[in-house]
Order: structure tokens, then C-alpha cells, then sequence
């Protein structure tokens, strides 16, 4: 364990992890894969360009610093984490790797700043927190429905909106086990990509009869458009195999929630769609509050239909023409339990939303299609 006069070293550092936190993440990504190309094939690259990545690493960072004295309370974050470090075949012997390269990365943004005391003080910290890790990951892998990626069998694939396909995929050969609200890993190689492409798509419905349901919306344009769900839309039909690493992911209901309002906008809705099915399900009073731009980018109206029917209080707002979700959609719901998806500055704004209401932070779950890590408050 490290000992007090480090933690102190480590804690100094604070203001400069705050002021410079995303500025050595983002060295730190930068000079690793110039030196380990091969960790390309893991990491998502339009988080990296966009910035989402670093700066999830340097809260993670930051959070790490300022609950040395009390690591059980970053607990939740290095759980989410780990669903995504298992999903992504991420092991031990990454962690070294990651530890040089974040080092030096601190000692590149900071200079002369960067003492060999601090950098011998967050070396053996970094040693104890990616131990916390292994660990952690450890227990998942076991725990996993299989081992690595196995090949599932495209068994439907349906076209919903003009950006958003619907595939159902089987395998007669692995366990289909999930918990609604977790999300498969796919890999795929497009033979105009250099490298491997991991992307996680959250599960959208909880029925598994047919095999598993996963939603992809197709991302971007151009010379910017996502590689995997531009492949998945053009590239994959009905009858050909994809490689999926078993479901992961702590986003779910929980068993003591019964009264609960989903909110979610576009292909945010996967993951509490299958949610709602579950909740619906086990007799739990169901809201949801959907936003679309119109109708005919509307998705899941099969589902929907569903749930309405079995007795859940659907709400669609169209953005084309009703405007935006605001608190005055949520109206009424102060005292249900409150699970989020979609898009970043989606989140941003519902939870910002949800806070002028007065509804505290602990009542709101939520899960962005992005790292979560840079929407935490530290």
C-alpha cells in the first residue's frame, strides 16, 4: 500500500491534474500508440479524435487522486470501467504498457514540474489502482457468458428509420445470458480499415428467443463517417457471421425500483428499451419519454406499440415539431427512479434538466453512448 507521504505527494497534485488533466491524457494516447500501434485494434479512434477518450481518462485520473484516502468511493467507476476493459479483451499485460506511457506523459506536459517525487509517488499509485483493476476483471472474465469473441450468425436484419438498422444475431454454441440493459462488443476488420474495429451496441430488447437484438445507427459522413456502423449498414446482410464478446455493462434496473421514468432520445433507446421490457415484465409502473427528430425517424415502434399495450405510459416528442425534451416533459415524475441514454450533449442537458427540477443526482442512472467517465462530476 502506498504510504502516507506519497499520498500527500499525490494529492498536491490535484490543481494540476485539474488544470492539465486532458492535456496529458491526450500526450499519453498519442505517444503509446505511435509505440504500440497494435492497441489500435482496441481502442475506439472517433473518441480519441473527438476527445471523449482523454477526457474520461483524466477524470478517472482525477477521481483516483482525490479519493486516495478512501478508494471504495471510486468503487461504481472502476466497475463500469471493467465491463468495458473485459468486453474489449483488454488483460494484465496492457496495464504496464498503460502505466509507462501515462507517466511520461506527465513528465512531458508538466516539465520541470513533474519532480522524480511526484512521478515515483503516482508510479507506485498507479501500480495499486490497475491491481484494483486486474482484480475486478478478473472476477468478470469468470463470470462471463463466454470466453473472447465467438462468431453469431446474422439471423434478421431490419432497416427501422433511414439511420438506424435492427440486427438479431444466434449462435447455437455459447449462453445468450443478459441482463437488460447491458451491451455485446462487436469486431469487425473492413477490408478498407488498417486495423481491427471494436464497438459496443447496447442489447434493445429482452427477449432472446430469437437470438440477441442490438441496434446500430449509422455514424457520420464522409471521410468522417463511423467505420463499424457504416460497415454493419452497407457490409452485413442476413445469413453472415459476426464476432461478439460476451454481454457486459452495470446499466440495469434496480430490483428495489419500482416506480420509474426511462428517458431517452434516437438510438439511445436501446439499452432501456430492453430495460422497460424487463420492468414491464416483473409488474414495475413504467414511464417513457422518447424524442425523435420526426416520424419517420422514429425507431422501435414495434416495441413501443408493446409496451404501451402491456401497460407502460409512452410519451414520443418530435423534435421537428414539438422542439426539444425539456422538465416540462417530466412533469409529475419527481418521485420515480430515473434511467438516461443517448448521446453526450443529450445527456448533458437531461440531467442538467433534471438537477433545475430538484432532482438529486443520486436518482438519476444514466448511460451515454460515449466514455461515462467524462460526464462524472469528480
Amino acid at each position: 500500500m502506498i504510504t502516507e507521504e506519497k499520498k500527500e505527494v499525490i494529492k498536491a497534485t490535484i490543481p494540476v491534474l485539474e488544470a492539465h488533466g486532458t492535456e496529458i491524457t491526450s500526450t499519453f494516447y498519442q505517444n503509446m500508440f505511435k509505440a504500440h500501434p497494435e492497441l489500435l485494434n482496441i481502442f475506439n479512434q472517433t473518441n480519441q479524435t473527438v476527445g471523449d477518450q482523454p477526457k474520461a481518462l483524466a477524470m478517472t485520473v482525477l477521481a483516483a487522486a482525490k479519493h486516495i484516502d478512501n478508494l471504495d468511493a471510486i468503487v461504481p467507476h472502476v466497475v463500469g470501467i471493467a465491463h468495458k476493459h473485459r468486453a474489449l479483451e483488454i488483460k494484465p499485460e496492457h496495464y504496464p504498457i498503460v502505466g509507462k506511457y501515462l507517466l511520461e506523459g506527465i513528465q512531458e506536459v508538466l516539465g520541470d514540474q513533474a519532480t522524480p517525487e511526484i512521478i515515483d509517488a503516482w508510479c507506485e499509485y498507479y501500480n495499486q489502482i490497475a491491481q484494483v483493476f486486474i482484480d475486478v476483471e478478473q472476477d468478470m472474465y469468470q463470470a462471463a457468458a463466454w470466453d473472447g469473441f465467438k462468431p453469431f450468425i446474422v439471423r434478421k436484419k431490419e432497416v427501422m428509420t433511414p439511420e438506424i438498422v435492427r440486427f438479431t444475431v444466434g449462435s447455437d454454441n455459447v449462453d445468450k445470458a443478459f441482463t437488460a440493459g447491458q451491451y455485446i462488443t462487436v469486431k469487425v476488420k473492413p477490408a478498407d480499415y488498417p486495423y481491427e474495429a471494436l464497438r459496443h451496441y447496447s442489447i434493445c430488447s429482452n427477449d432472446a428467443e430469437d437470438g440477441i437484438t442490438f441496434a446500430v445507427k449509422r455514424e457520420g459522413l464522409d471521410d468522417k463517417k463511423g467505420v463499424v456502423s457504416n460497415y454493419l449498414h452497407s457490409g452485413i446482410e442476413e445469413g453472415d457471421a459476426l464476432f461478439l464478446s460476451a454481454p457486459a455493462g452495470d446499466f440495469k434496473v434496480e430490483a428495489e425500483h419500482d416506480r420509474l421514468l426511462f428517458i431517452a432520445g434516437g438510438v439511445g433507446a436501446t439499452p432501456v428499451m430492453a430495460m422497460a421490457e424487463e420492468a414491464i415484465s416483473k409488474g414495475k409502473d413504467v414511464k417513457f419519454v422518447y424524442s425523435a427528430i420526426n416520424e419517420q425517424y422514429l425507431p422501435f415502434k414495434d416495441q413501443f406499440e408493446k409496451l404501451e399495450a402491456d401497460g407502460a405510459d409512452i410519451s414520443v416528442k418530435y423534435s421537428d415539431t414539438d422542439g426539444y425534451l425539456n422538465r416540462e416533459d417530466f412533469t409529475g415524475s419527481e418521485d420515480r427512479e430515473i434511467y438516461i441514454c443517448g448521446s453526450m450533449p443529450f445527456m448533458n442537458t437531461m440531467i442538467a434538466e433534471l438537477n433545475a427540477m430538484g432532482i438529486d443526482d443520486s436518482r438519476i442512472h444514466f448511460e451515454p453512448f460515449g466514455p461515462k467517465m467524462s460526464l462524472q462530476k469528480v
